[in-house]
């Protein structure tokens, strides 16, 4: 991609590492390469399943029990110990891809690979232009993905991915008075161990379409919000499916601007208050809410729900596929 538009990307995990606008880098991330090894997901394409996995198990493939490493209590967070996120992509190879400059990257994932049954391929495009809106000029990055189980030694597995970057569009060491306005308020509760209940509520002090400001501590959420509430009949593949605007953020000091769109049916809003990460020799230390996270994906827990199972489950012959699409501007 040309060294203009304002994007860079890793090899490791196929990671976000810059998204510049009006000369500010809006993600957090490294110069270079090796503190991703360490850190908490910045910029990573999170797979083989993203978010949780009740106790770290599911059953596929004929009622087959899959064991997979319980990394959170006892669930299973992000893929596992060692997750898309921590792996070497190919890449990135330069495309045009519906007629925007991008990149691509592929990583193949082998049967068996931290326990989930089936080799899959996985292919992520970035592609990134700038178009006018209202006479300002928008940055925009597509990201798409496509998953196909390529191997023959199962009938089917379980996808669910998503990119984990944390954003930051204050110039300061953290999000605190950063305007947030979410566009659903449908979510879903957990229990103690943050897998879902099964229902799908509002989520308490928000109103769709309604900004409010992060503070120096709160409020602090880190809760799976909902698009499309008609679980069951989420496509395999969303990418055909109109984008939805999930998420939109500003800060009235820098007139930073950042709106989040995909085409998923819900997505983590996660506001860093676990970010503990040590100063580089060109990166400072981050502490809680240094960034905040908008993960578009499937519903968290899906294999494990029968009305749900249908968003992450890829056979033989299927494409699991998704869209997501962010602007950002300087007003």
């Amino acid at each position: 991609m040309a060294s203009d538009s304002g994007f860079s990307f890793l090899p490791q995990g196929a990671i976000i590492q810059e998204f510049k606008v009006a000369g500010h880098n809006i993600v957090l991330g490294y110069a270079q390469p090796e503190p991703y090894a360490t850190s908490p997901f910045f910029g990573e394409t999170i797979g083989r399943v993203a978010n949780r996995i009740k106790n770290a198990e599911f059953t596929a493939n004929h009622g087959k029990i899959y064991k997979l490493a319980a990394n959170e209590g006892p669930n299973h967070l992000h893929g596992g110990t060692s997750g898309w996120g921590k792996k070497t992509f190919h890449g990135p190879t330069p495309v045009d891809r519906n007629g925007h400059e991008g990149v691509r990257f592929t990583y193949l994932s082998p049967d068996g690979d931290e326990g989930y049954p089936g080799t899959v391929e996985l292919r992520v495009w970035y592609t990134a232009w700038t178009e006018e809106e209202d006479g300002v000029s928008k940055t925009i990055l597509e990201t798409e993905y496509e998953v196909e189980l390529v191997g023959s030694e199962c009938e089917e597995t379980v996808v669910n991915i998503t990119n984990h970057g944390y954003f930051n569009i204050t110039d300061g060491p953290t999000i605190e008075g950063t305007e947030v306005t979410l566009h659903t308020s449908k979510y879903l509760p957990v229990d103690e161990t943050d897998i879902p209940l099964g229902t799908v509520e509002d989520f308490p002090g928000i109103e769709a379409g309604k900004p409010f400001v992060l503070g120096a501590t709160e409020p602090d959420i880190d809760h799976c919000f909902i698009v499309d509430t008609d679980a069951a009949n989420v496509p395999l593949d969303t990418r055909q499916r109109p984008l939805a605007l999930l998420l939109s953020a500003a800060h009235p000091g820098t007139k930073l601007h950042v709106d989040v769109f995909s085409t998923e049916p819900s997505f983590q809003f996660y506001t860093g208050k676990y970010i503990n990460t040590a100063a580089t020799a060109d990166s400072p230390a981050r502490g809680p809410r240094a960034g905040f996270c908008v993960e578009p994906a499937r519903y968290i827990n899906a294999i494990n729900v029968p009305q749900w199972r249908g968003q992450v489950l890829l056979k033989r012959n299927q494409l699991w596929g998704a869209r997501t699409v962010h602007k950002a501007w300087k007003a």
